[in-house]
């Protein structure tokens, strides 16, 4: 099987285990690693004449590299299984946008134990057939049931849900000033100190060991491996700490900001407008409750409107860009020269785990120190990572914002290759342990998903960053709630 991370993404955790997994069970691997073209992965595998395809990718855009490369397959006449996995994959995209698009089999594999019994009976000359029917059945009903419920959902207009906003008390309100505003930098933050608020629930999850953190190591059934796991975990930790094996940075700033509709203004000090940031709505339609009807939401939400009192004051938007895997490439390049992927792959895992530990620290000093809008808080690790604080960290490509483009915004605003970070084409981050994102200080800002959203966003949205629609309509992909192919939107949105 040839297995590849599609071009533009830079994250092959998942896929370097369910490659250990297939070699360990009598798998052939061809592993062409990140950052893959369409045309090398159909010309490697002609010339290596593997069995299957293997595609993976964590962030949003690979899925339309993924339905990429399945259309180029049809075209090439390529009859061998495509197998599709990564963390932003599903069986329902899966079954909706790629598998139309090639007439061999397509099977989404959502985590490496499945790989095995997967490529085993789409390879089993007695099985695959019954196999492929199985497939195809599932492909009909989870696009009948993401038919249906996208007809069940309807979308409103985007003045309509504009109109439905998180409603607020602006004229009350007075939003807090940095305590150092302006953009800074902390290079080599030290890796002991992150290593304490590390948060090994989603290490074990990226092991696929199901359970959470420190009970997963007294579960019956996976407590055994849990407990050797990570007893290898520090061990490399040790090692990692003491000889200073990767360098953590963090650059972070705060801006006057203003929000206009869907948008967040940063302002000068004369009053001009420095950039124009949208960030997505909320646009299926709300049904009332106890409460009330229900907002369509967007982060704009969460900074005082052009105005009203708050504004009149000055309220604030901050950001952020972490890494701690400055050095993880020339640590995973010496495991692998010794043809140890295992300890290649924890290296990667930690790194990932020490980068988040440091998003989150920089968080907590963000609220208590740099920003400080909370002085008094005073929280443990398990507090801080079950988020019982104001503020929240919202970071592009994720439910709340899941634009990617957000972070060449946020890169440019603080400088972020300064520390050592950059973004691919795709915007995914480099180093790959890294993340980003927007600070927001208002005591009722809180974490959603935006859902579907329609044409008429996506031409706003296109608009004010500067894009045509037919661009936008690929980076927003996931959250189209209509078909492009059905016609161009319509200019429009507040």
């Amino acid at each position: 099987i040839l297995l590849a991370t599609v071009k533009g993404d830079v994250h092959d955790i998942g896929k370097n285990i369910v490659g250990v997994v297939l070699q360990c069970n009598g798998f052939e691997v061809v592993d062409l690693g990140v950052m893959v073209p369409t045309e090398t992965i159909l010309e490697r595998a002609r010339e290596e004449g593997v069995d299957a395809i293997g595609l993976s990718g964590l962030i949003t855009p690979s899925l339309d590299h993924m339905v990429h490369v399945a259309t180029e397959m049809e075209r090439l006449g390529f009859e061998i299984p495509l197998l599709i996995g990564g963390a932003t994959t599903s069986t329902t995209h899966t079954a909706v946008k790629i598998a139309p698009r090639f007439s061999g089999t397509v099977a989404h594999v959502n985590d490496a134990s499945r790989a095995v019994g997967t490529l085993s009976r789409l390879l089993d000359p007695k099985d695959r057939d019954a196999y492929r029917i199985e497939l195809d059945e599932a492909h009909r009903v989870a696009r009948e049931r993401f038919e249906g419920k996208r007809a069940a959902t309807p979308l409103v207009d985007l003045d309509a849900a504009t109109a439905n906003r998180v409603a607020l008390d602006w004229d009350g309100y007075r939003p807090p000033t940095p305590a150092h505003p302006g953009v800074h930098r902390i290079e080599g933050w030290p890796l002991a100190e992150l290593r304490e608020r590390i948060d090994w629930t989603p290490f074990f999850s990226a092991w696929e060991l199901a359970g959470s953190y420190p009970a997963i190591l007294e579960d019956p059934v996976v407590g055994e491996q849990a407990r050797a796991l990570l007893a290898d975990a520090n061990a490399l930790l040790d090692r990692i700490v003491d000889e200073d094996l990767l360098t953590a940075n963090a650059v972070f700033g705060f801006w006057p900001a203003r929000s206009i509709g869907n948008a967040v203004e940063l302002v000068d000090p004369d009053g001009s407008v420095q950039e124009t940031i949208p960030f997505l709505r909320q646009q299926f339609a709300r049904k009332d409750s106890a409460r009330g009807r229900q907002p369509n939401r967007s982060l704009a939400d969460f900074i005082a409107p052009a105005g009203s009192a708050a504004a009149e004051h000055g309220d604030w938007v901050g950001g952020f860009a972490v890494t701690a895997g400055i050095g993880l490439e020339a640590l995973t390049a010496e495991f692998h020269a010794a043809h140890d992927d295992y300890h290649a792959i924890l290296a990667q895992a930690l790194a990932d785990r020490l980068a988040e530990a440091l998003a989150e620290r920089l968080h907590q000093r963000v609220r208590t120190e740099f920003w400080g809008y909370a002085p008094e808080e005073d929280l443990d690790n398990d507090a801080l990572i079950a988020e019982s604080f104001r503020g929240i960290r919202p970071a592009p490509g994720y439910p709340a914002c899941p634009d990617h483009p957000a972070k060449r915004t946020l890169f440019r605003l603080l400088d972020a290759p300064a520390i050592g970070m950059s973004l691919t084409e795709s915007c995914a981050m480099l180093p790959t342990a890294a993340v980003s994102g927007w600070y927001f200080s208002h005591p009722e800002s809180a974490y959603f998903g935006v859902g579907r959203i329609g044409p008429d966003q996506v031409a706003f949205w296109a608009e004010t960053v500067g894009m045509s629609v037919e661009e936008a309509e690929r980076w927003l992909a996931p959250n189209l709630g209509y078909d492009p192919a059905a016609g161009t939107p319509a200019k429009g949105g507040a």
